[in-house]
């Protein structure tokens, strides 16, 4: 379980079970004081660092040696969503992107690997299907 919790303004702190902890700042053009990472910034490296390692675990499974992988995660948001300027815009990200860099492996396995660790890695997943959302009020 995450527990986020308000330091000052938009600045978040999010304490886990186990003394996890992160804090985040959502930038000035949504009204926070960008002095730490964004929710979206920490989405996107969940989904890098996921990612990277199902990359990791196929190439094993593969047997490919000297395995070295890099993945890259953009995305694309519009903020009339987040704010609630335009019903038809989503709070979320538009797209999102993942790019590969990997050696040493042939042309013909990379693709094979990279949908693998897309296909197979729960941060991605999450983001790629409608996922059941519960909201509530605790007290």
């Amino acid at each position: 379980m995450a527990t986020a919790r308000v330091e000052e303004g938009l600045r978040i702190r999010v304490d886990g079970p186990n003394d996890e902890s992160l804090v985040t700042d959502m930038p000035g053009a949504v009204g926070g004081g960008g002095a730490a990472p964004s929710p979206g910034w920490f989405l996107r490296a969940a989904v890098a660092a996921c990612v990277t390692s199902l990359a990791v675990m196929r190439a094993a499974q593969l047997g490919i040696e000297g395995f070295t992988c890099e993945v890259e995660v953009d995305s694309e948001s519009d903020d009339r969503g987040i704010l609630g300027l335009d019903a038809s815009v989503p709070g979320g990200p538009i797209s999102m992107r993942i790019g590969f860099r990997m050696t040493p492996v042939e042309s013909s396995r990379r693709q094979e690997i990279a949908d693998w660790a897309v296909e197979h890695c729960p941060v991605s997943d999450a983001v790629r299907r409608a996922v059941p959302v519960t909201v509530e009020l605790l007290a």
